[in-house]
């Protein structure tokens, strides 16, 4: 990366995007990501790395203290995804078999209707199904089935979502 990106990234995680106003956080965000669809927010502590692979879709919620890299691949959030407070949603690690910690990355997908609770952590190569749950905690080596319910390190299936989906979330808190 070079010394103007790094400043760059530095400023808009260390000041942007911990900004106080919900309405310039969007601003500077639309003018850096890939894409961003209508009535998505943001709340103050978002943690943006290679903000070009980025997507995000229509009526989603990214919570304070969320990553989102993007520098291993594409990350796609799709709409209406509620993602809670100190998540990490990684495109880029290493690979551990390498003798020389070479870096291995990869896409993420995260469907429509997706609620990811507090703490979870999104390894690289990984599609989260439509309307599918992940519990706080929990850490997601594998792919999610549509409409799954699951937890743990590694998280596994604990249920089946019973939701029709019928909900914009629409996050507006503000206005209460």
């Amino acid at each position: 990366m070079n010394s103007l990106k790094k400043i760059f990234y530095f400023i808009l995680n260390a000041y942007l995007l911990k900004f106080p106003s919900r309405s310039v956080r969007k601003l500077v965000l639309k003018k850096v990501l890939k894409k961003i669809g209508t009535d998505t927010n943001f709340l103050r502590g978002v943690e943006i790395r290679e903000a070009a692979n980025i997507y995000i879709g229509n009526n989603s919620v990214v919570n304070s203290k969320v990553l989102l890299d993007g520098r291993g691949g594409i990350l796609k959030i799709g709409n209406n995804v509620d993602i809670a407070q100190e998540t990490n949603i990684w495109t880029l690690g290493h690979d551990p078999h390498s003798d020389f910690h070479d870096s291995k990355g990869g896409p993420v997908t995260i469907d429509d209707y997706v609620w990811i609770a507090s703490r979870v952590t999104i390894l690289p190569n990984i599609r989260i199904g439509r309307g599918a749950v992940i519990a706080s905690n929990s850490v997601v080596t594998k792919n999610i089935e549509p409409m799954s319910i699951v937890a743990g390190n590694p998280a596994k299936p604990i249920g089946k979502r019973k939701s029709k989906l019928l909900y914009n979330l629409n996050y507006r808190p503000w206005l209460k």
